[in-house]
């Protein structure tokens, strides 16, 4: 019997339920994985909280790394006891083994633990769409990164300080602001004891910076804007405040002509020769040293719901592993 985290209605952490389920043998066109790590996101919380309405009951997660156990007819270019990593595809990695699609499976190359492509396949191919293709940052610039403690940001930084880019880092504690210092910020505000747009302009000489990513949301999205130079693009990435406020068109006129996009990593990886390129890039930066990673904070798999409390309390720094 499997193993799989599920939730019949949509709340808090206490809707998380472990329960076990027979899933039977892959179809055609699947594979059976049986997870060796499974990665923790914010976006889960966005599932299971409702603000991403799903048909529920639900299984969660959309992230995991593990060794195929068999695959169903036509599947080609795996067998069983290769080790695989996914981003995407149907939720329910909150689980022991599952069946999944192949199309969604990459191969994980030698040199990549399993516990590193767990945290690093989601977080790390969205920092790869977000400054390869939403906003092409080049070496030199200066952009502007919000909660560059977490997950996403640990890669980011590490990634663009690899580019000779300048990142502007926010964080909310003294604990926080070390870590990015030490990632390779170049500048770097607590936002709960400084004017964020204010210390920009004044490191930016008044300018501004051409791009600010930022996954917060309602709490820092003015700062955001105010951040930008004329003609900057604001990258809102998600919601870990709460959703952004509405935006008038003639806003972004009267800030600068500003630009404005909500992506999502799932429309960036839509066909398989975007999904492996995406993760070829990410791989390259793993195995060369550019970007180093491990979870920072592990659960077992029954204890998913005390992984969402700390996510959203905030408490947690780096990336989430829950281990099966």
């Amino acid at each position: 019997m499997s193993q799989r985290i599920v939730f019949a209605a949509t709340g808090g952490p206490d809707v998380l339920r472990l329960e076990e389920v027979e899933i039977g043998s892959p179809k055609p066109g699947e594979v059976h994985v049986r997870h060796a790590a499974i990665g923790v996101n914010f976006i889960d919380t966005y599932h299971r909280g409702g603000l991403y309405p799903l048909a529920l009951p639900s299984g969660l997660g959309s992230e995991a790394a593990g060794v195929v156990e068999a695959v169903g007819e036509g599947v080609s270019g795996l067998r069983p006891g290769d080790r695989v990593a996914y981003a995407g595809g149907p939720l329910g990695a909150y689980s022991t083994d599952r069946l999944i699609a192949a199309e969604h499976l990459v191969k994980l190359p030698d040199g990549i633990a399993d516990e590193t492509a767990a945290c690093a396949m989601l977080q790390g191919m969205t920092v790869e769409y977000l400054v390869q293709r939403t906003f092409p940052v080049q070496p030199g610039q200066t952009v502007l990164w919000h909660a560059a403690a977490g997950g996403v940001g640990q890669i980011a930084l590490q990634w663009l300080s690899a580019m000779g880019v300048h990142v502007i880092a926010t964080v909310g504690t003294a604990a926080k602001a070390e870590i990015a210092r030490r990632l390779g910020a170049a500048h770097v505000i607590n936002y709960r004891e400084e004017d964020v747009a204010a210390r920009v302009r004044e490191i930016t000489g008044g300018k501004g910076v051409p791009v600010v990513f930022d996954s917060v949301g309602k709490d820092t999205f003015e700062a955001s804007l105010d951040s930008l130079a004329p003609r900057g693009m604001m990258v809102t990435f998600g919601n870990a405040s709460g959703p952004v406020p509405a935006v008038a068109p003639l806003d972004l006129t009267r800030r600068g002509s500003l630009f404005l996009t909500r992506p999502r990593l799932g429309d960036y990886i839509a066909s398989r020769a975007e999904l492996e390129a995406s993760a070829a890039a990410l791989f390259r930066r793993l195995q060369d040293g550019t970007i180093r990673l491990s979870p920072s904070q592990r659960y077992p798999l029954a204890e998913a719901a005390q992984a969402h409390i700390d996510l959203e309390a905030r408490r947690t720094t780096g990336s989430i592993i829950l281990q099966p």
